[in-house]
């Protein structure tokens, strides 16, 4: 087994596997992956980073996680990913009921510009049928604010618009959203790109205190951002062929201090990438 297909035992053999990704390739088009042979083990109540430059996978290989990549017309996958042993790509298996188990926060803050603060909370557990009597939806929609710190900065105009609320606070209001269908892993697709430092700062707090509870994995261009909220981190690269793999992976602070491929060195030094 190469260097690209290798999980670092040393890496997991303290913590219990929340997600395992074995030998996933991906395509969206033609015969050319856009990622090939991913093996990666997500630890559970910790953060794992997934890094490389743009053009070499991440933001693929994390939707592959929870089967978000096949919704886009003629991708596909082959591998397998398991959560508590079970193989999410596996035949009869609902892809909607693996999306409400890994959640998913995007780049961009993306509320439903139509529905209010309230209704964003709960379209996902509306959705699933997981929403009883108003009781418990309020006490839903509260706790799910609660989680990200937001409640007291919304709680008196919840029926305003989530499309009103800043940046920040919309991208809060996304990872309540995804919090709320009670999720076991929550991806996270690069949250603080559009955001601004402050905003950024209480995002990267929030991860901090979200992994007391979830598996969270985050795909970040920001080495220092990677460095500061990671357990785990993950490189990709990609080659000639401009497929994307997976180079190193181990604990952040073997990642960034000693690693064992030299095109890892070169990346977290700067000198390409």
């Amino acid at each position: 087994m190469n260097v690209a297909d290798r999980v670092d035992a040393d890496a997991t053999q303290a913590t219990s596997i929340a997600l395992r990704v074995e030998r996933v390739t991906a395509w969206y088009t033609g015969t050319r992956p856009a990622i090939r042979s991913i093996n990666l083990d997500v630890a559970a109540r910790q953060v794992t980073a997934i890094i490389g430059p743009s053009g070499c996978g991440k933001s693929t290989a994390l939707r592959c996680m929870n089967r978000m990549h096949e919704v886009i017309r003629g991708a596909r996958v082959e591998g397998h990913v398991y959560l508590n042993g079970e193989d999410i790509y596996a035949s009869g298996v609902d892809p909607v009921r693996v999306r409400s188990r890994i959640g998913m926060v995007f780049q961009k803050p993306n509320p439903f510009p139509m529905m209010s603060i309230y209704d964003n909370v709960v379209a996902g557990p509306r959705l699933n049928g997981q929403i009883g009597d108003r009781a418990r939806t309020d006490e839903v929609v509260q706790s799910a604010l609660e989680a990200v710190g937001l409640w007291d900065e919304v709680k008196d105009k919840l029926r305003q618009s989530g499309a009103s609320l800043s940046g920040g606070q919309q991208q809060r209001l996304c990872i309540a959203r995804a919090l709320a269908v009670e999720p076991r892993i929550i991806l996270m697709d690069e949250p603080c790109s559009a955001l601004d430092p402050i905003a950024t700062f209480r995002i990267e707090e929030l991860i901090r205190q979200l992994r007391e509870t979830y598996a969270i994995v985050i795909v970040t261009h920001n080495m220092q951002q990677a460095s500061r909220v990671s357990d785990f981190t993950a490189f990709m690269l990609a080659g000639e062929e401009r497929v994307g793999e997976l180079v190193e992976f181990g604990p952040t602070q073997q990642i960034f201090t000693i690693p064992r491929d030299k095109r890892t060195d070169d990346y977290i030094t700067g000198r390409f990438g």
